[in-house]
């Protein structure tokens, strides 16, 4: 008979145990030989669900139960929330649930005390547990709308974290009017039976203006948004003190044909490229990558302010850069026909793309030519057309390159390299701010050479730095939870597709191929991805998943990403002091904070993008969009719109001519009468029947009308790559004026990009 999980605790807990492995464990609870495998999987999962405990050298121990335990909260929307335990906690539980009655004043972000009230019975579920105390809130200010009752003010604030408005009293100071979008400092924050009180502290104007929308999103995020003098001073000192003639040290690249392949519109061009091979079939690709370093000095208030932003932010019809322009758009930027200073990396590979070795270097070179996607795309497809107008040794460069990235490409897939297919839409927006268009784009070939480059690069340096026993800032991807993996598993079996084991890359690989260019690839992609851990910035050795690289960094975009400019130091020191290490306790700080700024920023683009969105739904309300389901309650289900991505919700009571019911273990929403079923992943046709601006929420509406969205917004649809990594480098700085226009992601925060997706991972 097999051993239960009672008995197993029972015995562990006991007076006289003393610990031992899981074998010697199993033969004193006499479990047998083929009992074995299962009785080691249900240890492993006592372990996971904090029931029981391992220690040194693998022995099995009683869980030291903390019930005090600190986090970060994050609320749902139905007034539940989730507390991720601090690292320092070491507790074994990725998040505590918090049901609505002890979420008690906490909002999100901010850090919590919880007490531990339930502990999880089984894999994959979570410990309950009430927030004791707010320790430190993440932030006070707030964005709402203002309005008058009885009298007296108050301030509906942004978005769903606060069910009830919040009091102002007499804001006559201010001079604000009903109805005006405004930033307030809450002093009292609102708990049940408590009201909120809050000061009102700045008023950014009429909520009904599109151009208020740039505003709310920077103050709701708190994005530096404009440069002390003292820093800008420092950046025109450093630009007009750049001298190209003092290289010393630096490997001269000069003469040797090099390009930059970029969006049509981009400013700054912190990576180029050069790709030759030998008579012999061995290929030589140098990436060569501004050296902002040289310029960012550590310990300035130019480097200051360039950590404190962390990266640059890209939001519809503006960017918010890491670095002042001089320096981004000027002396760092790898612009044709300049000679500029680079950290550059030569990379040489067999005739079957195996590398072979690696050389890193300072360098200075001279962009040969100036390229953009759409162009090489085009010259790829119809070389013809360019005879003559590109010079002969950049033709044939750009033949090669297509060739080794295609080599490279394929290695990488024979790794297990997980390529989602997520839908990126880029929008156009007016003058004024307002949506004139989506357009799908597609990422093609020339994109993905660039791509396959850049992943080279930062692969290279990583392992360079390996080799050399140095810790630096990796790009971290955690493998997927199994539980997790094990429900997309459920989920896809439930769509008709066969997989045996989700956990198997190869497996996933094969899912992700064949359901390419099928109706179900975006749902199946999109839960995939969301079965995914998010990348991260840590000095911890864990390899990344989605690109399936054991050892991995960013360092291919210094100009608007901080860690990468950290990596760029890091070379800079061991090159001078090869005996130097890095503080691990400031790396580990490092981590958090860039991978905090890049999450912000991300979600700042996202909620920009959402609210122009709405705007423009809720000028057309009736629009008829295609969409699938991706999430199901008891009382309804969250749609997910395909031409103009956005989220919106379909409530039970709209299911007209039955009544439904919630299946739990379908996940589905079930019609007593008729057996009809809404489950996820089901594609449907939905109307836009309510947008609430304020608190960001669509209402909508199943119907059999064709979709209509395509007469109002004509453009073509095409098709975009993404990967599951979900870091936010973004390739374009786009400065405004005329028609503006801002990439779309997935409404998850995971995936991102403006004009390229490349050098995100």
């Amino acid at each position: 008979m097999v051993i239960g999980a009672s008995e197993i605790i029972k015995h562990v807990k006991s007076p006289s145990y003393q610990p031992v492995t899981v074998k010697r464990l199993a033969r004193q609870l006499g479990v047998q030989e083929e009992e074995y495998n299962q009785f080691r999987q249900l240890v492993r999962s006592l372990i996971e669900q904090g029931r029981l405990k391992r220690g040194k050298g693998g022995t099995i121990r009683p869980p030291e139960v903390k019930r005090l335990v600190a986090g970060v909260f994050r609320p749902a929307r139905a007034g539940y929330g989730f507390v991720k335990p601090l690292p320092e906690e070491e507790v074994p539980w990725v998040e505590i649930f918090i049901p609505a009655q002890h979420v008690k004043d906490a909002n999100r972000g901010d850090e919590v005390l919880v007490q531990i009230t339930r502990l999880p019975r089984r894999p994959g579920k979570y410990p309950e547990g009430r927030i004791v105390t707010v320790v430190e809130r993440a932030r006070t200010q707030f964005v709402g709308t203002y309005f008058e009752q009885d009298g007296v003010g108050y301030v509906r604030i942004d978005g769903t974290s606060f069910g009830e408005p919040i009091f102002v009293g007499d804001p006559g100071a201010k001079r604000v009017k009903p109805d005006d979008k405004v930033v307030v400092d809450i002093v009292r924050f609102p708990q049940p039976g408590v009201e909120g009180e809050g000061v009102i502290v700045d008023v950014l104007g009429p909520k009904d203006d599109p151009d208020v929308d740039l505003a709310t999103v920077i103050c709701e995020y708190e994005l530096p948004h404009t440069f002390p003098k003292e820093v800008l001073e420092e950046a025109r000192e450093v630009a007009r003190a750049y001298d190209p003639d003092k290289a010393s040290g630096r490997r001269d690249f000069t003469s040797v044909t090099t390009v930059t392949i970029d969006p049509v519109d981009a400013k700054d061009f912190d990576d180029a490229v050069h790709v030759h091979r030998e008579s012999d079939g061995t290929w030589e690709l140098h990436v060569h990558i501004a050296d902002v370093a040289h310029f960012v000095r550590e310990g300035t208030a130019l480097d200051g302010e360039a950590r404190k932003r962390g990266t640059s932010v890209y939001l519809p019809g503006h960017v918010l850069p890491m670095l002042p322009e001089v320096l981004s758009n000027g002396v760092c930027s790898l612009q044709e026909g300049k000679l500029r200073f680079t950290k550059s990396v030569v990379l040489r590979f067999n005739a079957k793309g195996t590398l072979l070795d690696t050389f890193i270097t300072p360098g200075i070179i001279k962009v040969t030519k100036r390229l953009d996607y759409d162009t090489v795309m085009d010259f790829w497809q119809n070389p013809e057309k360019y005879e003559g107008k590109f010079p002969a040794d950049v033709a044939e460069m750009l033949r090669l390159m297509r060739e080794l990235a295609a080599l490279l490409r394929k290695r990488r897939r024979e790794r297990g390299f997980l390529e989602l297919d997520l839908p990126e839409v880029e929008l156009e927006l007016d003058d004024e701010g307002r949506l004139l268009n989506a357009i799908v784009r597609s990422q093609d070939e020339s994109h993905q050479c660039i791509e396959e480059f850049m992943l080279s690069a930062n692969e290279a340096v990583a392992r360079y730095l390996d080799d050399r026993g140095v810790m630096f800032l990796r790009r971290i991807h955690p493998d997927p939870d199994e539980y997790k993996l094990e429900q997309f598993g459920a989920f896809v079996r439930a769509m008709g597709f066969k997989i045996r084991n989700p956990q198997d890359r190869f497996e996933l690989q094969r899912l992700l191929d064949r359901t390419r260019g099928t109706p179900e690839q975006r749902p199946i992609h999109y839960m995939l991805l969301r079965s995914m851990k998010q990348a991260v910035y840590s000095p911890e050795d864990e390899g990344h998943y989605g690109i399936a690289s054991d050892a991995y960094c960013h360092f291919t975009s210094p100009i608007r990403r901080y860690p990468d400019l950290v990596i760029h130091r890091i070379l800079d020191r061991i090159w001078q002091t090869p005996d130097w290490h890095p503080d691990e306790a400031e790396l580990r700080v490092l981590g958090e904070h860039c991978t905090f700024t890049e999450r912000r920023a991300e979600s700042a683009e996202r909620e920009l993008v959402k609210l122009k969105i709405l705007r423009f739904l809720a000028d057309n309300l009736g629009v008829v969009l295609q969409g699938y389901i991706r999430a199901i309650e008891d009382v309804g289900f969250f749609v997910e719109t395909v031409t103009i991505p956005v989220e919106g919700f379909v409530h039970v009571t709209a299911l007209t001519g039955d009544y439904y019911r919630f299946d739990h273990r379908a996940r589905a929403l079930v019609g007593i009468r008729s057996g009809r079923c809404y489950r996820l992943g089901d594609r449907v046709t939905v109307k836009v029947v309510h947008v609430d601006l304020d608190r960001r929420e669509v209402d909508l509406q199943l119907t059999d009308e064709e979709p209509n969205v395509d007469r109002i917004l004509p453009r073509a649809v095409g098709e975009k790559t993404t990967s599951p990594d979900r870091a936010a480098a973004r390739r374009s700085t786009r400065a405004g004026g005329g028609k503006r226009r801002a990439q779309v992601k997935p409404n998850r925060t995971r995936s991102r990009s403006n004009a390229s997706r490349r050098k995100r991972r």
